[in-house]
């Protein structure tokens, strides 16, 4: 396989007819070698169009999100060099490079140990520096290293904490899969003030639920 040609065709055919145009995040998907983060299995998959399975022998339901939906997550989070980044589900640490490429620095909480431990060795041998793998449950955020200037959750959940939001630094920025299937969204929450949010709907999608993700509450009769 040609590895170049198949990123230029991921970028050019799959991720910028998904409305990805911000020329620093087309750069970036040039710059951090995808493959280096796909298990050695299916490194002839990295470019695909799919989700590529990613878990360890507790977890094997875990899966890296598609090329495109991963690129128009951080184009939607609008990232800054300044920002101090929660990620919740390291999952393999690809999503961490692409984030740490942007921010000042990145803390990305993965529950499953195994798959804790496969992301810092892939970041490590990628030579991301301002990266911290947090080994943990994020489903209600990580106050531990809060205030954060953005949040990126890995994975959908049916609702979205307040504990996770108020995490949120004033004017900061969170990107999330919202809801349950068959009816997720991605959304975009801004903190405008103390207690104030807004919240923008970009494109429907699904994915699979954080481990422990806050359910709804549905009625019972």
């Amino acid at each position: 396989m040609n590895i170049e040609k198949a990123r230029f065709n991921m970028i050019e055919q799959q991720i910028r007819p998904w409305q990805v145009l911000d020329p620093t995040v087309l750069s970036l998907l040039s710059l951090v070698k995808r493959e280096d983060f796909v298990p050695a299995a299916y490194k002839d998959l990295a470019f695909a169009d799919l989700e590529i399975p990613i878990g360890t022998s507790g977890n094997p339901g875990q899966k890296m999100l598609a090329p495109k939906i991963e690129a128009r997550m951080l184009q939607e989070l609008g990232v800054r060099n300044t920002d101090t980044v929660l990620e919740i589900g390291a999952g393999s640490g690809y999503m961490a490079a692409l984030l740490a490429a942007k921010a000042e620095y990145v803390y990305s909480v993965e529950i499953d140990p195994g798959l804790a431990e496969m992301a810092r060795s892939n970041l490590q041998r990628a030579g991301v520096a301002n990266v911290r793998v947090e080994t943990g449950d994020g489903a209600q955020g990580w106050p531990a290293r809060a205030p954060y200037d953005a949040i990126m959750i890995s994975a959908s959940t049916p609702v979205l904490p307040d504990a996770i939001l108020r995490q949120l630094k004033i004017g900061g920025r969170l990107v999330a899969v919202v809801g349950e299937v068959p009816a997720m969204q991605v959304q975009l929450v801004m903190r405008t003030a103390e207690n104030a949010y807004n919240t923008i709907n970009i494109f429907e999608t699904v994915i699979a639920p954080l481990a422990n993700a806050t359910q709804s509450d549905r009625f019972v009769f």
